[in-house]
């Protein structure tokens, strides 16, 4: 079965850092992309950052430019996502999703911050900056 288990969420003050961690499970992992939604209190879910490791591409949304870094470790099947200076606009739940980037020989580039491009989901983890 695939897993995907997110972990590393917490409280902080705003201006701290946290890494989140996403192991994954039950898949190729070097043959998928993984990205990183988040859900904030009363808004829908959006796409925050993902990483291919078929082809080691990086995607962020604006708001996290500069702040986010997410980094994959194969040996580990393990995606990370670090955090700096963290605001409170970043409250939400993280979650971690996985999408196959490899169809036969052919590389496919699944759209980063889409929801429906992506076929398994952790469970989230609640990050909580405080002013």
């Amino acid at each position: 079965d695939v897993q995907l288990q997110a972990s590393g969420g917490g409280l902080v003050q705003a201006g701290e850092s946290l890494r989140l961690s996403c192991v994954g499970s039950g898949f190729t992992f070097n043959d998928y992309q993984i990205g990183w939604f988040r859900q904030a209190p009363g808004k829908n879910r959006v796409g925050v950052s993902a990483i291919s490791n078929v082809e080691g591409i990086t995607y962020y949304t604006d708001s996290v430019k500069g702040r986010f870094t997410i980094s994959s470790d194969s040996a580990e099947n393990t995606v990370y996502l670090q955090m700096n200076n963290l605001s409170p606009e970043d409250t939400a739940i993280y979650y971690c999703a996985a999408t196959s980037a490899r169809v036969g020989d052919a590389i496919y580039v699944p759209l980063f911050d889409k929801e429906y491009e992506y076929d398994y989901w952790g469970r989230g983890t609640q990050v909580t900056v405080s002013s």
